[in-house]
Formats: C-alpha cells, structure tokens, sequence
C-alpha cells in the first residue's frame, strides 16, 4: 500500500468567521474582561485541525482531551457546504461531510476558510481514491 500525502490542513478563523465578535472581545480585553474569552476562542479555534489527506479527511480536536473523526475518501458520500452571505463575503462556512455507513454527518466544522477548495480536493481524490480500489 502506498503512503498518504497530506494535501491541506485547517483550523476555523477567529476573525473572519465571528468579525464582530472578536472585534467586541478584542474592545472588552483593553479593560481586561475579554482576555479570558480571547485565550479560550484561540485555544478552541487551534486545537480544532481539519486534515485532508489523498486518502482520508480527519478532524481532530482537542490538546488535554481529544476527539478523532475520520472519513475515507472512497467512502465519502455527501459534503455540505453552509455559508450564509456575510460569511461568502469573509471567505468562511461550515463544512461537513458524510460516509456511507453513518445517516448523520461524521464531520462538522464551522469557521473554515476556502471551503470550495477543500471540498474540491476531497472530490478529486474520492473519484480517484474509487478507481484504485
């Protein structure tokens, strides 16, 4: 079996998927009350890692307790891309993805830069990833 290539690795944005949240916690943290929320949002945006592989998507979230879903490309079913106006404008939506041996979607991240071009490569390697199998 050949080895996996990893093509893409993302985290949700601060900014762009909540600007006027974050500019109204970045205005409470010059009085002190939004840093505790600041360094909770970033931790929480960081520690969530959606990675797409020539083989796989995997979300992984978590440092101190962690969560692990994965998707086989030749098992990928449906991919959801949600956006609402202002978020096109920003550049971010939620994504989520689905395999044939769940009804639900198994993965489901909000925030996510460039969703088109995620889900173009997920396409490109699930119609791939069916020919080699």
């Amino acid at each position: 079996m050949s080895s996996e290539t990893c093509l893409l690795v993302a985290s949700p944005s601060m900014f762009r998927s909540r600007p006027f949240s974050f500019i109204l916690v970045c205005a409470l943290s010059l009085v002190g009350i939004g840093i505790p929320i600041l360094v909770i949002w970033f931790f929480r945006c960081r520690s969530t890692e959606l990675t797409v592989t020539d083989l796989r998507t995997r979300l992984h979230r978590g440092w101190l307790s962690r969560s692990i879903t994965e998707v086989w490309h030749r098992d990928v079913r449906n991919v959801q891309i949600e956006q609402t106006f202002f978020q096109r404008l920003c550049g971010v939506g939620r994504m989520g993805i689905s395999s044939a041996a769940q009804s639900s979607i198994e993965i489901d991240v909000a925030g996510l830069r460039n969703c088109d071009k995620i889900k173009q490569i997920i396409d490109k390697n699930r119609i791939s990833g069916k020919r080699a199998a």
